[in-house]
């Protein structure tokens, strides 16, 4: 039954009277100038009125703020009501808000992509009439400020504005969070108008690009103004926020019921669970045992570590994979992103440095500039896949730095001074240099990635296509039967089930160093240490820091895979192992016989800095003989005196002209700069 207003203001005050009446006396008294409902004491409380509110709720919310103003309590002119808990009817997804929705009250999820600047913005506006004094108040409902055409008296024309109510306003772009979508989807966006004590600044805390939040407003039409000035038969469809509030959604936060519990810790304590956890992870995919280890590890994660001198370890780990052509890297990071619970895939030559990390965008809602983010960002707390890492441009790879090491992302444009939270899992795979590895060449010189970047990275794996007879059988085999029959290797365990394992073990979880793991940890980090070698003095780095970190990383994920609070000794020596491999992939030095962890981290071997520095004493002493100009020939031949090959030189020489050291001021001779 439709309710009058002077019934529904009676109706709202004794249902304020009996249930919220101290939490109102409580917000007047703190200065807040709102006060929250839950919507299903309304409705159990007057049926009629929470249907009404459904309905018609431009109007319900104006009645029960004038009985609001009704109770002898100060400080209650323009309070607003805020609803919470609506019924899950009222849950529509953006891309299904249609006509129909418009002027109803309704609630949307999704992920925040856009934020403009908060601005004030007129409501209403007095005007007078010179001639005769009449007081006219034009409400400003749409985009364009609106003036009176013409008083009662009859006088047409221009009239004096005395006075207008502003409020606070902000814009935001919603956008459907990936987990909701079906394979191919594009996600769809809507924008919401915040206003009053939405943009307060504790409010616009929970506002940031990429944070997850439920919005309850009333659905709008907005005039699409045409270039010549003139309104279009169509209009946009924007959400009048009513209350905002983050939703509690990280790569954890999954649904999981009691039967999957039991099924989940089935898998923990099964002997074999941990190998039939690394066989789900990709089996269509044949072999690459160790790569899928590693990949199961990342997205079970680390623990994060917030020390009292606020300094961070992540616990996020990342992985690159660098291969021929051919060998499965776009299949492997595709799978991934269905196993994770909060996972995204882009691709090189299709994502900007903006499409990454962040942007500041023109605002076309509001007018000015708006804060957009980009992948790792609305990925926070998830996992983000960057396919053909090296197709990107050189610019767009150095706006990951920040986002890989400290998990923020800082931009400051057009006026805009912000950093974003990016606690997000990067697995990235490359092609080599030269489109293919040379079996015989050393693969740290292979990898067409900056040092900065590649440093990064926890674990790298190179994929070589080598043909190998037994190898080559055996894929052969397996591939032809997956084609005869495209189910005959179904994961052990479901995807869903491994997807809710993930989120269980992260969100369980917390494991531990034990001593014995601590242990072992420091042993092989001291005797790598001890192993360097090198020559003139200068010894190769094996290991860094950054790898003893990676190694703690990689222990914190093996015990949350077997869902145990203890990080064994047995989990320390599968996360050396799993490191070990992948620098004897990528930083054996063949001239030392030993890990030299510089090929990857500066992108100059030990042994290269110490022929450059050999080369720059030769150089320095010859100059103080010869005058500026030293022939070439001398320089090989003194080199060779000290034990190095004319290739060596070469090189040596090469690499202190790129740098700018040294110059040819013509041919077959050198000199300083």
């Amino acid at each position: 039954m439709e309710l009058n207003v002077i019934e529904q203001i009676k109706r709202f005050q004794d249902f304020i009277d009996s249930n919220y009446y101290n939490s109102l006396l409580e917000n007047a008294r703190k200065g807040n100038k709102f006060l929250l409902i839950d919507f299903s004491e309304l409705s159990k409380y007057d049926p009629d009125l929470a249907t009404e509110l459904i309905d018609s709720p431009e109007e319900t919310i104006k009645a029960i703020e004038k009985a609001i103003e009704q109770f002898d309590v100060d400080g209650l002119k323009n309070f607003r009501i805020r609803f919470d808990n609506l019924p899950q009817s009222q849950h529509i997804m953006i891309r299904d808000i249609r006509s129909k929705h418009i002027n109803r009250l309704l609630f949307v999820e999704g992920l925040i992509r856009q934020k403009s600047d908060v601005r004030p913005q007129v409501t209403s506006a007095r005007f007078e009439c010179p001639a005769c004094g009449n007081i006219m108040n034009v409400l400003q409902l749409e985009g364009t400020f609106k003036e009176p055409t013409r008083c009662g008296c009859g006088r047409k024309g221009k009239f004096v504005m005395l006075d207008k109510e502003m409020v606070d306003a902000q814009g935001i772009v919603l956008e459907e969070a990936s987990e909701n979508l079906e394979g191919g989807e594009q996600p769809k966006r809507i924008n919401i108008l915040l206003t009053n004590d939405l943009v307060s600044p504790l409010s616009e805390k929970r506002t940031s690009p990429g944070s997850k939040v439920e919005v309850i407003g009333i659905v709008k039409e907005v005039p699409i103004i045409a270039r010549s000035g003139a309104k279009s038969t169509r209009f946009d469809l924007m959400v009048d926020a009513n209350y905002i509030k983050p939703a509690d959604d990280t790569f954890y936060q999954v649904d999981i019921s009691e039967e999957e519990e039991k099924e989940i810790l089935a898998i923990a304590n099964d002997p074999k669970g941990y190998e039939k956890l690394v066989n789900s992870i990709a089996p269509s995919i044949y072999g690459y045992e160790k790569i899928k280890e590693a990949l199961l590890l990342q997205l079970m994660g680390g623990v994060r570590k917030v020390r009292s001198d606020k300094i961070v370890s992540r616990g996020d780990m990342h992985i690159l994979l660098v291969g021929d052509p051919g060998s499965g890297k776009s299949a492997l990071l595709k799978r991934i992103t269905q196993i994770a619970p909060k996972g995204r895939y882009v691709s090189g030559k299709g994502v900007s440095a903006a499409g990454i990390t962040a942007a500041v965008v023109r605002d076309e809602f509001l007018r000015g500039w708006a804060l957009e983010a980009g992948a790792m960002v609305l990925s926070s707390d998830g996992l983000v896949c960057v396919d053909e890492l090296d197709k990107m441009s050189s610019e767009d790879r150095s706006a990951m730095h920040e986002a890989l090491e400290n998990q923020t992302v800082s931009i400051s444009k057009a006026n805009i001074q912000a950093t974003l939270i990016a606690r997000t899992t990067v697995l990235a795979a490359a092609n080599p240099k030269f489109g293919r590895f040379d079996p015989y060449g050393i693969i740290a010189d292979q990898i067409d990635l900056p040092p900065t970047l590649i440093n990064r990275f926890d674990l790298i794996f190179p994929i070589k296509d080598i043909p190998e007879e037994i190898r080559d059988e055996k894929m052969t085999k397996h591939m032809l039967a997956l084609h005869q029959s495209p189910d005959l290797n179904e994961p052990e365990i479901s995807t869903n089930l491994l997807r809710k394992f993930v989120a269980y073990a992260r969100q369980k979880v917390n494991p531990k160093l034990t001593d014995g793991a601590l242990e072992e940890i420091k042993d092989f980090y001291l005797r790598m240490r001890k192993s360097g070698g090198g020559e003139g003095g200068l010894k190769a780095i094996p290991i860094s820091a950054r790898q003893l970190e990676a190694l703690i990383r990689l222990s914190e994920a093996s015990a949350r895979s077997k869902l145990d609070e203890r990080v064994t000794r047995k989990d320390a020596k599968k996360a050396i192992e799993l490191l070990d491999y992948c620098l004897m992939q990528v930083g054996f030095d063949r001239e030392t016989g030993k890990i030299d962890i510089d090929r990857i981290a500066t992108g100059i071997a030990t042994t290269s800095r110490s022929h450059i520095l050999i080369l720059k004493d030769i150089i320095g002493e010859l100059e103080t003989k010869l005058g500026k100009t030293i022939p070439i020939e001398d320089v090989i031949a003194e080199a060779k005196n000290r034990g190095l090959d004319e290739d060596k030189v070469e090189e040596a020489m090469e690499r202190l002209k790129r740098a700018g050291d040294i110059f040819e001021p013509r041919r077959g001779f050198v000199s300083k700069i």
